[in-house]
């Protein structure tokens, strides 16, 4: 079973940078996407940016122009490049994977990294 390790989390200023981190405890081979999600306290979990194995990215609109997500297929791991951060951006982001073995396609989560924007 493969697992997933975020890191990077913290508490930044509005209008300052973090840079998330995702690893996977071993090789993919065939991934369908890998990307970030977040969830703040009393909301529900949404989508912030995906990377296809392709390399094909997607973002919500409301991380467009600020966030981009990148992968280093060596390391085994997915980034979030997280800039001019606002308060509402505060969530925990969970990575995901997608990917297809043994003819299924299979999904599995993160535990999770705190970002808090503050002053």
């Amino acid at each position: 079973q493969v697992q997933l390790v975020e890191s990077g989390g913290g508490l930044v200023q509005p209008g300052g940078s973090l840079r998330l981190s995702c690893a996977a405890s071993r090789t993919i081979f065939s991934i369908n996407a890998i990307g970030w999600y977040r969830q703040a306290p009393g909301k529900q979990r949404e989508l912030v940016a995906t990377i296809t194995s392709g390399g094909s990215t997607n973002y919500a609109d409301f991380v467009k122009g600020r966030f981009t997500i990148s992968r280093d297929n060596a390391k085994n791991t997915v980034y979030l490049q997280m800039n001019n951060l606002k308060p509402e951006d505060t969530a925990n982001y969970y990575c995901n994977l997608n990917f297809r073995q043994w003819g299924a396609n299979f999904e599995v989560w993160g535990q999770g990294t705190l970002v808090t924007v503050s002053s």
